[in-house]
């Protein structure tokens, strides 16, 4: 818990350095602290510790802790079959990886089964890279036009990961906000981007929703 309290300070310290840099208000950043692999005892820790937001990458982590902790906000980060659209509606706040049609139609069934409307971040494949999930940038614009009749679920922003070049960082998270930039006057105002060797890159760049994990918690189990 100590440990945890220790980080949480740390990390928001890091997160005022760059924004104060950047010109910009902390109250405009979200920290989502990412659970991924971590049991349910450290997630009370985390709230215990003052954080409020959580991420997972993966469903079945997801549903096995969300229900534990009813006060926190749940944000599903990770790439997501269609399945599996119905545990992300039932149990995330937002869901950070739309990346395709098929999947947005699945969650806008579940969201509208479920009596809701799921908050979503489009995901964005801005390094390039063929390991990575996400749209390429030339193919947003026709997705975003398909995804408007979809009544049940929200666009809020843009998500991406970037590359491991450290060189290549930077440009990737202001190309990830030139795109958003197209899309601010539809409600996406939101930029989904920056872990923890790198959130404060993002931060300057534009991100209001950074996802850190071994920053609070230490090396990954």
């Amino acid at each position: 818990m100590h440990q945890i309290s220790e980080r949480h300070s740390q990390v928001q310290e890091r997160i005022a350095r760059a924004c104060h840099h950047a010109g910009r208000d902390v109250g405009e950043i979200t920290l989502i602290a990412v659970t991924k692999t971590w049991p349910p005892e450290i997630v009370e820790a985390a709230l215990e510790a003052g954080l409020t937001d959580f991420g997972e990458n993966k469903v079945q982590e997801l549903i096995a802790k969300a229900p534990l902790f009813p006060t926190a906000n749940w944000h599903m980060i990770g790439h997501l079959q269609r399945n599996k659209a119905r545990q992300v509606v039932a149990h995330a706040r937002e869901f950070h990886a739309l990346d395709s049609l098929r999947l947005a139609n699945a969650l806008n069934r579940h969201s509208e089964l479920a009596e809701r409307v799921l908050p979503c971040f489009v995901q964005v494949n801005v390094s390039g890279e063929d390991s990575k999930f996400g749209l390429r940038p030339p193919l947003v614009d026709d997705f975003m036009a398909q995804l408007r009749d979809l009544e049940h679920l929200r666009l809020i922003g843009l998500m991406t990961l970037a590359s491991p070049n450290v060189r290549r960082v930077r440009e990737e998270f202001r190309l990830l906000r030139s795109i958003r930039s197209r899309y601010v006057h539809l409600g996406c105002q939101y930029l989904s981007m920056g872990m923890s060797g790198d959130f404060e890159i993002a931060i300057e760049e534009g991100a209001t929703h950074v996802r850190v994990g071994s920053a609070l918690f230490g090396p990954r189990r």
